[in-house]
């Protein structure tokens, strides 16, 4: 089986590079050692932080991106996963950076590389609007709202959002009933379980199911601790927590969890076209997969 190349629109880091502490030369390996995986492109994500290291990461990530070549997954831009969130369903993010989703506090900011905002839409104060008008991607994530308008998305549904209730609304719910908004999701058998993906796959339409790692730095390194989003965060071989058991994302990555939903039937490789249509982008490349979704070979060119 031939496919194009994987895209993550959802990754904190891997190989020990997180995103919001890392170098322009540590990026530069990330993308490199992950094209090892299948991935050709992926949009770096940054947690909630203070504001002066977000604006330097940004500078960080685009400079890395102007320095990139031809045998690293290329850096398409930034999924903000930060600061417009809501301190109920704050995950492992630090609420005390948590500012209301405004235009004046997203100018603090806003730089044209970033492509995807993460935020609690009950908070919105023109920001959605703003957002779409900038040609930014509006996902609603850590948050309670289930009115998702101007939402294209939702990030990693179920985790961190209000769940299905069957009074009312609720993030999910409404991300689950709505055929036009995509659906990230962390299918790697920790965020989601089994029943819940086989309820989300009979419910969504297979073209708005976005797979994403949302892979922490611990993942594909020697680690089995360090700290990340201000927390101090430890691996157990399945999964990394907090020492609070609050999960910090995922230790997988895209052909982990594609090899995951094969094993319980799900896996459809229109799932791998889906980034590339959310995004109205093409990258050049495939990959060549045994009949068990083992990758044989990578090919970027």
């Amino acid at each position: 089986m031939r496919t194009k190349l994987l895209i993550d629109q959802h990754c904190h880091g891997a190989f020990g590079v997180d995103f919001n502490k890392a170098n322009v030369d540590e990026i530069l390996y990330l993308t490199r050692e992950i094209t090892k995986y299948g991935v050709g492109g992926i949009y770096p994500t940054l947690v909630t932080d203070n504001i002066m290291n977000i604006k330097h990461q940004i500078e960080v990530i685009k400079q890395a991106a102007e320095k990139q070549t031809n045998d690293m997954a290329k850096i398409l831009g930034i999924h903000m996963e930060a600061i417009f969130l809501n301190v109920e369903k704050c995950g492992i993010h630090n609420p005390k950076y948590f500012m209301p989703p405004t235009i004046e506090n997203y100018k603090l900011i806003e730089d044209p590389f970033i492509k995807i905002q993460t935020l609690a839409p009950e908070f919105d104060e023109g920001l959605i609007r703003y957002l779409w008008n900038k040609g930014v991607i509006v996902q609603a994530g850590h948050c309670i709202s289930g009115h998702l308008t101007g939402c294209r998305g939702v990030t990693h549904l179920f985790n961190a959002m209000s769940g299905i209730a069957h009074r009312g609304v609720s993030t999910a719910l409404s991300a689950l009933i709505n055929d036009n908004v995509y659906t990230e999701i962390i299918a790697d058998g920790v965020h989601v379980s089994d029943d819940a993906l086989k309820l989300v796959f009979k419910l969504k339409p297979i073209d708005k199911i976005i797979l994403i790692s949302d892979s922490v730095p611990i993942t594909k390194s020697n680690l089995t601790e360090m700290t990340f989003a201000d927390h101090r965060i430890f691996y157990d071989g399945v999964r990394a927590t907090s020492k609070e058991g609050t999960l910090a994302g995922s230790t997988a990555l895209l052909p982990d969890i594609i090899k995951k939903l094969h094993s319980i039937n799900l896996f459809d490789p229109q799932l791998i076209e889906n980034p590339y249509i959310y995004h109205r982008i093409d990258l050049p490349g495939s990959i060549e997969w045994d009949e068990d979704w083992n990758i044989e070979k990578v090919e970027l060119n």
